[in-house]
């Protein structure tokens, strides 16, 4: 049995570019989608947050609309009352990388508001990636990459191959015009070869030991590669 560590927005709001606080939080589907596949494998999840703080579910992802349905909206919801790690959080700031067998960042807008600028997080991030040890990362997740410093002081996931939220998926979703800024903008200028697939269907990029996912869609696929490079 592995122990993968969750590492979770602890943002309840997303600060865009007129100062309004849009509510968010993480994404549930890519919550309760890998801890779901972890665990049915055997794994254990424990679940870090900036500060040791419950993280707060974007309600919106609990819409039947971005579940395919009411039914896949029961699902999820009842998926994530049975996630008991999330109620209990340890502190990012206390995590023991070598405590764990993988690292997995999962999305919503909230990343952006804290995860993109949280130094703890920034120097795990370092840490994972030159352990060796899988690293998934998906939809706006990569936001924290952006804390990420390698040796030379440039964004340590510079020149990786990767996915994340795309520009286009922003502006469909209706938010890009109201952004500071956009993940794949900020990837991109920070060295990173970002890579997209068709908006809202799955994509997953491996290199190395960084696996990411560009949207929700995304997580399903993700965490099967997780529990593969786990054996």
């Amino acid at each position: 049995m592995a122990k993968i560590l969750f590492v979770v927005t602890g943002a309840d709001h997303w600060t865009l570019a007129d100062g309004t606080k849009h509510p968010t939080g993480f994404w549930a589907e890519e919550a309760v989608t890998p801890y779901e596949t972890l665990t049915a494998a055997g794994h254990e999840v424990v679940v870090a947050t900036p500060g040791g703080v419950v993280p707060t579910v974007d309600r919106g992802s609990l819409a039947p609309e971005f579940n395919g349905g009411q039914q896949g909206a029961d699902r999820v919801a009842a998926a994530l009352d049975a996630f008991e790690e999330l109620r209990r959080p340890v502190a990012l700031e206390d995590v023991d990388l070598g405590a764990y067998d993988a690292v997995y960042y999962p999305g919503g807008h909230g990343p952006m508001e804290d995860l993109a600028v949280n130094e703890a997080s920034g120097r795990l991030l370092t840490a994972a990636l030159a352990s060796g040890k899988p690293l998934g990362v998906v939809c706006h997740g990569p936001a924290a990459l952006l804390a990420a410093t390698g040796p030379d002081g440039g964004c340590a996931f510079a020149g990786y191959r990767l996915t994340g939220f795309t520009n286009t998926e922003e502006t469909q979703a209706g938010l890009a015009e109201k952004a500071k800024w956009l993940l794949q903008d900020r990837l991109v200028a920070a060295g990173a070869e970002f890579q997209e697939g068709e908006p809202w269907a799955p994509f997953v990029i491996t290199d190395r030991n960084l696996i990411t996912g560009q949207n929700p869609a995304s997580s399903a696929p993700l965490a099967a590669e997780l529990v593969n490079r786990l054996g």
